[in-house]
């Protein structure tokens, strides 16, 4: 395999297969480093990795990867500086790099003692390069999935009308396929609303994501300090909490269902 970059230094194309999408708890299990050359020439390094803690069956199920796949390879900390010399004097490149890969592998040379600084290499991610080249609002979806050129677009009527074809094609379109909802449950697509709502559902507790609900069903703080802290407990640890959010600049919506679960801890005297 040959590129057409026009390259003053190696192009390091990236990905890993990881234990989840923490970048600061989660571990690397997959990496595969694609060298793009200045003169054209290709250079492939993969290297499968021990991550140190079992791998969440979630997790397996996207990438294919299980314990035993993984149980006889080294950990990150023995193949860490190998990476980094293949990897050396070369920019990065990825798809959606820049928000997962490059911080998760940088966190893993972090823990292993590996210098490895990304601030005087290039930074490509294809993912970006994608959204920003390529549309994705509902003209484009009219386009892809009617094809149709969307008249009259940003009107109520036209929108709202080419929103009831394009939701009508993708069902025909998908109808029977799987489907991973946000939520990590695997659902066939049907011509079902029970079924969309599923897969198109969040788990914002209010309209604004100010509040969520964990894995748990906790419902959690969403911002600031308190971000990923059970609503509960920040009501006990800060009482003022509540107040604040109340007398800020917080949409009607969070102050009113922080409010219900403010009234439902003290009817249940918690």
């Amino acid at each position: 395999m040959t590129h057409q970059l026009v390259l003053r230094k190696p192009l390091a194309f990236f990905d890993l297969e990881t234990t989840g999408i923490n970048t600061a708890k989660d571990r690397i299990i997959d990496i595969c480093i694609v060298k793009a050359m200045p003169g054209g020439e290709v250079i492939t390094k993969s290297q499968r990795i021990n991550p140190g803690m079992p791998i969440p069956i979630e997790s397996s199920l996207i990438h294919g990867l299980y314990d035993p796949d993984v149980a006889d390879c080294p950990p990150f900390k023995a193949v860490a500086k190998g990476l980094a010399q293949f990897m050396e004097g070369c920019d990065l490149a990825g798809f959606n790099s820049n928000r997962f890969d490059v911080p998760l592998l940088v966190e893993e040379f972090l823990r292993a003692d590996v210098s490895f600084d990304v601030r005087n290499r290039r930074l490509i991610d294809a993912q970006r390069i994608f959204h920003l080249m390529e549309p994705r609002n509902l003209s484009a979806a009219y386009k892809f999935y009617c094809n149709k050129e969307l008249i009259g677009a940003h009107g109520a009527e036209a929108d709202t009308l080419a929103t009831l074809e394009v939701l009508d094609a993708q069902v025909q379109r998908y109808v029977g396929m799987v489907a991973k909802a946000d939520s990590g449950a695997d659902l066939i697509f049907n011509n079902d609303v029970d079924m969309l709502h599923q897969l198109t559902a969040n788990k914002n507790v209010d309209l604004a994501g100010r509040i969520v609900l964990n894995d748990k069903g906790e419902e959690v703080v969403n911002f600031g300090k308190n971000k990923g802290v059970p609503v509960l407990e920040v009501f006990k640890k800060e009482p003022s909490f509540f107040d604040w959010v109340q007398k800020g600049d917080f949409p009607l919506d969070t102050k009113r269902r922080l409010t219900e679960i403010r009234l439902r801890t003290l009817s249940q005297g918690k």
